[in-house]
């Protein structure tokens, strides 16, 4: 467990899906990913019954309940040295440093246990916190794809971003 002002990180456990699962439905944080509204609690729960036991899912907690969650979906085969990354803060805890908190989580096990060469996301193109944090992390833009996702009654594009370490670049 790792101790940061007003919260902790923590493992993601399959226990935790009512949190996730009212996390999830808060209109911010369903914002920022694919999400559709109204997805059921049993989805939630599935989802993380279902997680591979390869792949590292950090939480934060603060008063009891988690606030906030990253993932890390490890690569197979010849893409073992990279990851796809996930991440999302509760509505009502965004702007105190818990996305900051958990991308340094992530990185740090990515570096020095999982000797991951490549993190890579996807971000809508006009999620300016987002992209901040994943600047400031060492993310870089590799591409902009075009009306990748319907939201809010538009097609919104989104920007592939990559941190490599150790590769050329």
């Amino acid at each position: 467990m790792t101790a940061a002002p007003g919260f902790t990180l923590r493992a993601l456990h399959t226990e935790d899906w009512p949190d996730v699962a009212e996390m999830q439905a808060q209109p911010g944080f369903r914002w920022g990913t694919l999400r559709p509204p109204y997805e059921s609690r049993d989805a939630v729960r599935k989802w993380l019954e279902d997680r591979s036991p390869g792949d590292l899912y950090i939480a934060a907690e603060a008063e009891g309940q988690v606030v906030g969650l990253t993932d890390l979906t490890c690569g197979r085969g010849r893409r073992r040295h990279a990851a796809g990354i996930g991440m999302g803060v509760h509505d009502g805890w965004q702007g105190q440093g818990i996305g900051t908190a958990l991308m340094a989580a992530l990185i740090d096990a990515a570096d020095n246990w999982l000797d991951l060469k490549r993190l890579e996301l996807t971000v809508w193109a006009d999620n300016a916190p987002a992209l901040a944090l994943y600047r400031k992390s060492g993310f870089v833009e590799e591409g902009r794809l075009r009306a990748y996702g319907y939201r809010d009654g538009a097609y919104a594009d989104v920007l592939a971003m990559a941190r490599l370490r150790g590769l050329p670049g």
